[in-house]
This record gives structure tokens, sequence and C-alpha cells, in this order.
């Protein structure tokens, strides 16, 4: 990995937490300054406590939506993360989130939010034989400017499940990518937070152990 891009990258992410369909479009410079994140960052402070929603069902994730998981299969703490493969906050979370795999696991649930290149992409990584090997090799494609992952085959049944993903992402009504649910790891309760965290940000939404290394 290039030390420069990836810099850059986060320096991007930094300004902008998140993308939306608003961002997506010619937008007024106003509207594109405004981070879309459900809690208060800081430099260096853990992110105030994520909206808690009753509607979000981690049980209804786990049947309907369709992605793939890095991390231990048998860990106490389990985020989804819906996703945009277009979105450079996307990318930026998950280099963040790569420290951190062996303390949770990360189920990346592909969406098509920004454009029609998303889908397309998001299907490839989900029929990839190693999709978390495609996702690599795809973040660092659009990191060389060079579009991303192609896709290859006939991709029909993990179109559908990039569209259902996206209903599902409708339906509760988020409104940007990154979008992370879980559970609080003091009360159980199902919170969400839209829009990329640093790697220590992200560890203390999560209640494990930053292990930047």
């Amino acid at each position: 990995m290039k030390t420069a891009p990836l810099i850059a990258l986060f320096a991007a992410a930094a300004l902008l937490s998140a993308c939306s369909k608003e961002s997506a479009a010619p937008a007024a410079p106003a509207a594109a300054a405004a981070p879309a994140s459900t809690s208060t960052q800081s430099s260096g402070a853990a992110p105030a406590p994520a909206a808690q929603s009753s509607q979000v069902s981690i049980d209804t994730i786990e049947k309907d939506a369709q992605g793939f998981q890095v991390g231990p299969s048998m860990a106490a703490r389990v985020v989804y993360v819906f996703f945009d493969p277009q979105c450079p906050h996307c990318s930026a979370l998950w280099y963040a989130a790569k420290p951190l795999k062996t303390q949770a696991r990360f189920v990346w649930i592909p969406v098509r939010l920004l454009n029609d290149t998303s889908e397309t992409q998001g299907a490839a990584i989900l029929a990839a034989k190693e999709p978390a090997e495609a996702m690599d090799q795809h973040e660092a494609s659009l990191m060389d400017h060079k579009g991303g992952i192609k896709p290859e085959g006939k991709l029909d049944a993990t179109e559908a499940a990039v569209k259902k993903n996206t209903e599902l992402f409708t339906r509760y009504q988020f409104s940007s990518v990154p979008t992370l649910v879980t559970k609080n790891a003091q009360t159980g309760a199902v919170v969400t937070h839209e829009g990329a965290l640093p790697t220590p940000e992200l560890a203390a939404f999560l209640g494990v152990p930053s292990t930047e290394k």
C-alpha cells in the first residue's frame, strides 16, 4: 500500500465522513460540506453515543442482507457495514477497520447508492471466491485511479442481492454510507452510525481495544 495515497484518502475522509445521493449529484457547496453522521467527531476523541433505533433489526439484516465477513466467526462483537463500492469514505472505513479484524467481526454489505457502477462492482465483490481479497484489490485499484474491480461473467444473482441490500438500507431510512449497525457493548441495544471513523474511534464505538499495528 502506497503511503501518500492512503494519507490523501484519510484527509479527504476527514472533510466529509460519508457519501449520500446528494453528494453524488451536483450540489450546492454548503450541502456538500455538511457531514452526514449520527455522532459528533473530534480529533483524538471517541465518538458520542450512537443513535439507538427501535426500527433497525439485526435479525432482519442477518436474514435479508447479503455481505461478506472479515474477522473471527465467533467474535463477541459483530458490526454490519452498509457500503457503496464507489464511496471514498467507505474505503477509509475499510482501512480503519483492518487493525480491529481480530477484535470484531465485520460484515460488509454492498449497496447501490451513488451510481450504476456501485451495483455491478458490489455484485462482483460478492461473487468473488474470496470477497475480502476482491475488496482489497478493488480499493487498491481505486486508489491508483484505475476505476476499481472489473465485473466479469454473469452476476445476476449477486446484482439481485445488492438490490435487496439497497432496499433494506432504504427501508431503514439510512441516508449515507458507510452506515454501521451493531449492539451497544453495555446495554445490548441496537446502535447505528453513519460515516467513517478512524481506528481509535471505531474501536470505541464497538467497545473493543484499539490495536493499531
